[in-house]
């Protein structure tokens, strides 16, 4: 006796794909944020950078990171020195960070001679 199939069992392929939409979709999560965890601020208008900056996280605890290298406590003039004061530079700061340690690091990185430094933020 010959039985015909004439429908398709789709669960198998459901699972399928519901296991590869779970490990896109951790991936991703891991390479959109960086290797710094930093809770970013939210705003309203946010811009599309299209050149490479120079990344500069501070976390919620002070410590400082350029292109999520740790920098020193007072190298963060040193570690800039070897780039061109014409580099764009961006300022990723946890949302809890002190406002006095973020004004000083805006006021070190713009008294070495950077005149392109932006906040990075969330679309809200």
């Amino acid at each position: 006796m010959e039985r015909e199939l004439n429908q398709i069992n789709v669960i198998p392929l459901v699972d399928v794909m519901l296991v590869l939409l779970v490990i896109v979709l951790t991936t991703a999560t891991f390479i959109s944020t960086g290797q710094v965890p930093v809770e970013l601020a939210k705003a309203k208008e946010v811009s599309d950078r299209q050149d490479v900056p120079l990344m500069i996280t501070l976390t919620s605890d002070g410590r400082l990171f350029l292109n999520d290298q740790p920098v020193p406590d007072d190298g963060l003039a040193i570690v800039l020195n070897d780039h061109p004061r014409e580099s764009a530079v961006v300022l990723r700061a946890d949302r809890v960070t002190v406002l006095e340690r973020f004004v000083r690091v805006i006021d070190e990185v713009r008294g070495l001679g950077f005149k392109q430094v932006s906040l990075e933020v969330l679309r809200s």
